[in-house]
């Protein structure tokens, strides 16, 4: 559950003037997906104007989820756009281009999109095949660590790993049961990039033992993982026990000194910094807003509730221009992260997050049914015809009216 997963030619840049890998979006360039023409025109449905080379797969689904969290039925041809882009094997790459040709085998498969598609679609029900053939195809390439790497057969990372359990999660399958040949679960692979106290990154998760890469945007993940809850989460059980870290030898003693690293780094201003990118001019670090709201959702997840409360205030009075300037998948960052603290995200500091949404894709088709109306079970065209039928049968002149369904 990272930011924006940083899938750009940019990032992929950076990754590789550090030598390291930057978040799990850190795609090999190599065997990266050719970059479409800037002439060609974006397929119907897709949510978000940019190249979506790397993060196509992604953002749609992170917006999906994000308007089903709040209620808002996504247009049928952007479903029809995710569902499309699944191959064969039941995988997602991070974009195809082309959904009439098979996958080409020289591209390698996306654990991180596939898990977010499964995400997405499990929540918006109707698509029991593709969720499951999907799983299918995230359980037969895990690895013997009990983890997940980006591409199959890559060495295991804390936010591959952990988007993957919110996959397994959200398509009802128990995370702790899925294990490898070997025996080991995800949450044995999570424990692995769980830090001491007393190092330097102070009980955060690290991308991966040898590649330490940005440890807010691997612990933000981690923890949600370790919780066993996925993009969309809901607040745990109070954790009462401070900002200390303590020397943990379980995944349930990890998250709670990972999201103690988080709340310790944003006691002080409320939000977290990215370093300055290589060669910059600029030495100033800068504000994160997509690792601060994956923040606010860990410390939800991990029950502490108040520790959130202030970055959720700053993201409310600082994020607007920021999810304007990167498109849905940001949009979609905040509205989860308000959705997990209990903000209202159609009234998020004096943004409305929910149209911002809606208007970088196709027009949704309506809210969701009231749960009057779901209780219910019968719709106002329905209504009508049994009151007009009875009205006619015994000559009462009172008609059944339904209430229309509202539209945002």
């Amino acid at each position: 559950m990272t930011t924006v997963r940083r899938r750009s030619a940019a990032a992929l840049a950076v990754s590789a003037v550090l030598g390291v890998a930057i978040s799990s979006a850190a795609v090999p360039a190599a065997v990266a997906a050719p970059t479409p023409s800037p002439s060609a025109a974006l397929p119907a449905g897709l949510y978000g104007t940019g190249d979506p080379t790397y993060d196509g797969v992604w953002r749609q689904s992170l917006a999906l989820l994000a308007q089903d969290t709040v209620g808002v039925k996504p247009a049928d041809k952007a479903v029809e756009w995710l569902t499309g882009q699944q191959c064969d094997s039941g995988g997602f790459l991070s974009y195809r281009a082309d959904t009439a040709a098979p996958c080409a085998a020289k591209l390698p498969l996306d654990s991180n999109a596939t898990a977010a598609a499964v995400q997405a679609l499990a929540a918006l029900g109707g698509q029991d095949k593709a969720v499951e053939k999907s799983v299918d195809w995230l359980t037969s390439v895990q690895n013997a660590d009990g983890g997940w790497g980006y591409n199959p057969g890559g060495a295991s990372d804390a936010n591959s790993t952990s988007i993957v359990i919110g996959a397994l999660a959200a398509a009802g399958a128990k995370p702790a049961e899925v294990t490898s040949k070997d025996g080991k679960s995800p949450y044995d692979a999570l424990l692995t990039f769980a830090t001491p106290c007393d190092s330097k990154e102070r009980g955060a998760f690290v991308f991966q033992p040898k590649q330490p890469g940005i440890v807010a945007d691997s612990t933000a993940a981690a923890v949600v993982g370790a919780k066993g809850q996925g993009l969309v989460v809901k607040a745990g059980p109070k954790d009462s026990g401070g900002t200390d870290c303590e020397p943990a030898k379980t995944i349930e003693g990890a998250a709670h000194n990972g999201a103690a690293h988080l709340a310790t780094a944003l006691a002080k201003t409320g939000h977290l910094l990215t370093p300055p990118m290589p060669g910059s001019t600029d030495p100033a670090e800068k504000p994160d807003y997509g690792n601060t709201a994956d923040a606010v959702v860990a410390l939800t997840a991990q029950g502490m509730t108040e520790q959130a409360k202030k970055p959720l205030a700053w993201l409310e009075a600082n994020a607007a221009d920021w999810a304007k300037e990167s498109g849905p998948a940001a949009y979609a960052q905040l509205i989860l992260a308000a959705d997990a603290a209990g903000a209202d995200p159609a009234s998020f500091g004096e943004t409305d997050l929910v149209a911002g949404l809606n208007a970088t894709g196709p027009e949704p088709r309506a809210e969701k049914k009231s749960a009057e109306d779901s209780d219910s079970g019968t719709d106002s065209s329905t209504w009508w015809f049994i009151g007009a039928f009875f009205a006619a049968a015994i000559g009462v002149g009172v008609l059944f009216g339904g209430r229309r369904k509202s539209q945002r």
